[in-house]
Parts: structure tokens; C-alpha cells; sequence
């Protein structure tokens, strides 16, 4: 491709990420708008060195699972590698929640290198949420569950790329500061000795 087309499919690919997500916002207590996340993973990626058709991937990774769009849609408008790569990333939706973490961390193995790397990218950016913008009825032990469920799934993808392990790693640790922090600021209750 040229560059020309190069940034004409990373426009569409924002364009169309940001029409599909639309009505759609984070967890978070900012309640920020979706495409927030997805233009984090596609600037992640970016950083990394990615091409266009990764980046587009990037923007678009959560199309199939959380906006109806299909694979077939995604390969007319933006070719087969990055429609593949959508669906490589995508959750079945009609899985409990739980069967689809347990999926992610089996399947982690099996992804594509630009899948991973798109896999390093999203879970880099849903981890610094979780420590920046926390979704308000997660308890500190659903925030704490998701960063070491999210640590899981990528230590079966490394190799992949180490710009965007690197990165993972910094947010991983800021968590880990920021989870020790809490601690430290809120100690467990003590209990009285039995007595005697």
C-alpha cells in the first residue's frame, strides 16, 4: 500500500469504530467514551511499529464482538487480513463470561503474531482503566482479579512484540504499586485476641 492508502484505511477503520461504538462508553467512573479504548490500543500498536492494516485492526478489534458487525462486513470494507484478525480477537458473546476468560487464556497460545500483539495492546489499555478510571461497582477484589486474569492470558502470548510487552509490564507494575498503596492506606480490620 501507499501511504495515501495507508492512512485512508486507518481513517475509515476510526470512522467506523466510532459510528459502531457510538452509543457505547467504559466501565469506568468517567464514563469515557469507548473509542477511547480503542484509539489507546491503535496508538499502542502504532508505537510498536505496527502497519496500517494492524493499526485498522487495532480501532476495530471489538466490532465483531460488541456491535453485531460481522466478519464479512469487515473483509468488504477493509480487506480479509484485518477482518481476520477482528474475528482472531473476539469473544463468543453468547458464552458466559466466565467460559470466555477461561477461552481467552486457552486459546492465547494459538492466536497469530499481529493477533497477539493486538491481544498485548488491549489488555495494556484495560488494565491502566482499571487503575485510572475503575468501574464504580467493582469491588478491590474484581479490580485486583481482572489485572492478574489479564497478566494470565499474556504470559501465554510473549515473544509477540517487546514494545508492547514492555509496556504491558509498566502498567501491570503500576498496578501492583497502586493495589500496594491501597493496602497500605486501608489495613485489614484487626481482631481482638481470643481470650484467655
Amino acid at each position: 500500500m501507499t501511504q495515501s492508502a495507508d492512512l485512508a484505511l486507518v481513517t475509515r477503520a476510526v470512522h467506523f469504530a466510532a459510528v459502531r461504538h457510538k452509543d457505547q462508553h467504559r466501565k469506568g467512573e468517567d464514563f469515557a467514551p469507548y473509542v477511547n479504548h480503542l484509539a489507546e490500543v491503535a496508538e499502542l500498536l502504532a508505537d510498536a511499529g505496527a502497519d496500517s492494516e494492524l493499526i485498522a485492526a487495532g480501532y476495530l478489534h471489538d466490532t465483531i464482538e460488541d456491535t453485531g458487525t460481522t466478519h464479512e462486513e469487515l473483509a468488504a470494507l477493509f480487506g480479509t487480513r484485518v477482518a481476520d484478525l477482528v474475528r482472531e480477537v473476539s469473544d463468543d458473546k453468547s458464552l458466559p463470561k466466565d467460559e470466555r476468560k477461561r477461552l481467552q487464556i486457552e486459546h492465547a497460545p494459538h492466536l497469530s503474531h499481529a493477533a497477539r500483539r493486538i491481544k498485548f495492546a488491549d489488555k495494556t489499555s484495560n488494565v491502566r482503566s482499571v487503575i485510572h478510571a475503575p468501574p464504580k461497582d467493582w469491588s478491590e477484589q474484581r479490580l485486583r482479579d481482572y489485572v492478574e486474569w489479564a497478566r494470565a492470558v499474556v504470559e501465554r502470548i510473549r515473544g509477540a512484540d517487546p514494545k508492547l510487552e514492555a509496556a504491558f509490564d509498566r502498567v501491570a507494575q503500576e498496578a501492583d504499586a497502586h493495589f500496594a498503596a491501597r493496602d497500605i492506606a486501608s489495613p485489614p480490620p484487626q481482631t481482638d485476641a481470643p481470650a484467655a
